[in-house]
Order: C-alpha cells, then sequence, then structure tokens
C-alpha cells in the first residue's frame, strides 16, 4: 500500500470551549498515521506531535489508540449506513437502486481514503472493541446492498449466479477500484467519473438481463 509519509505539524493551540475541534484534528491526524504505519506502528506520542499537543492532553479526548481507531471506524462507516438505507427506500427499479449504491461506495471511498483503507484494506477493528450496538454496522451496510440485490434475483434478471454470489462479486469489484485508486495514486489513470462509469456499466450489463 502506497501511502504518503506523515510529516508532524504543530497545531494552533485552541481556545478554550473548541475541544470538539481538536478531537476532530486528532481523529484526522490518527487516520493518516494508522494508514501509513498501520495500528501497531502507531503510537499516542506520534498522534499527539502530528497534532501539536502533549500526550497528556490527547488522553483528556481518547483513552487509548483503540478508541481513536473505534471512532474512526464508527463514523466512517455510519455514513456508508445511512446512505445505503437512504437509496434502498427509494421507489425505484432496484437495478437503478444497485446501481447507485455501488457508485455511492465508490465515491465515498475515494472521499475517505485514509479510512477506508483503514477499514477495508487494512487489519480489521477487533470484535470486542465495538460497542453491542454499532458492532454489526459492517454487516449491515453489505446487508442493505445484498437485499436489493435479491431483489433482482427474485425478479429472474440475474443472467448468472445467485443473489448472493453476485451481490459478492459486485461489491468485491467496485472494491477493487477504490483500492487501487488508492493504494497506487501515481498510476496513469484515466478520468475518476469515466472509471466509476465504467465498472458500473460493465458489471451490471454481464449480470443482469434488460
Amino acid at each position: 500500500m502506497s501511502v504518503a509519509a506523515t510529516t508532524p505539524r504543530r497545531s494552533a493551540r485552541k481556545a478554550k470551549g473548541d475541544g470538539h475541534l481538536r478531537r476532530a484534528e486528532i481523529l484526522e491526524a490518527a487516520e493518516r498515521i494508522f494508514v501509513a504505519e498501520g495500528y501497531e506502528g502507531a503510537t499516542i506520542r506520534k498522534i499527539a506531535d502530528e497534532v501539536g499537543v502533549s500526550s497528556t492532553a490527547l488522553y483528556m479526548h481518547f483513552q487509548d489508540k483503540g478508541c481513536i481507531l473505534l471512532e474512526i471506524c464508527e463514523r466512517t462507516l455510519t455514513l456508508l449506513l445511512e446512505r445505503n438505507r437512504e437509496i434502498a427506500a427509494k421507489p425505484l427499479d432496484p437495478v437503478v437502486r444497485v446501481k447507485m449504491m455501488l457508485e455511492a461506495y465508490m465515491r465515498w471511498g475515494l472521499e475517505h481514503p485514509n479510512a477506508y483503507q483503514l477499514v477495508y484494506t487494512g487489519r480489521p477493528v477487533s470484535a470486542g472493541l465495538w460497542p453491542e450496538d454499532t458492532r454489526d454496522v459492517p454487516d449491515q451496510c453489505y446487508e442493505i446492498f445484498r437485499d436489493v440485490v435479491r431483489e433482482i434475483a427474485a425478479s429472474g434478471r440475474l443472467r448468472t449466479g445467485t443473489a448472493d454470489s453476485a451481490a459478492q462479486a459486485l461489491w468485491m469489484s467496485c472494491h477493487g477500484v477504490v483500492a487501487l485508486l488508492a493504494s497506487r495514486p501515481n498510476f496513469h489513470w484515466a478520468d475518476r467519473d469515466e472509471l466509476i462509469q465504467v465498472t458500473l456499466e460493465g458489471l451490471l450489463n454481464g449480470l443482469v438481463v434488460d
């Protein structure tokens, strides 16, 4: 995975009452360091130095780096979950909704490359770290998408495979696009919007009967 090296930088001291801004800075800095150096390589000291605070000050916001990792994953995946629910509820043809969900997934990953790599291409967050009510968020994201693919299968419009294999193949293919764009930024890629559309058209034309 090719990720630009992090460069420690000192942030200006936040005014009293701006703790939420500092917390956001900590999360952004931690994302960069987790992706660049891995969970084991990231330390509270490195994260604190990146933000420009002492380790003691950082502990005022987070108990440990596991809590930082958890919040990054929760916040990022919640965005995807909310978008999937919104699209799934639209009164549209299931093929249209599947295309919308896959496009939203790829654009979400490209808009949040560090968090995407952390969640989907790095070491998974230990199930034991997740609070009970959010532990299954990643599964919910997939299941909402899979259920729409099942609507297509139920109408007899799949050219091949089952609803589950089709849903997984679609997801895996789009994941590959996002992962490669994020990990090979210096490759001479075609226009991103065009890549997204060509991928979606190719996948759905190959799997779905008009």
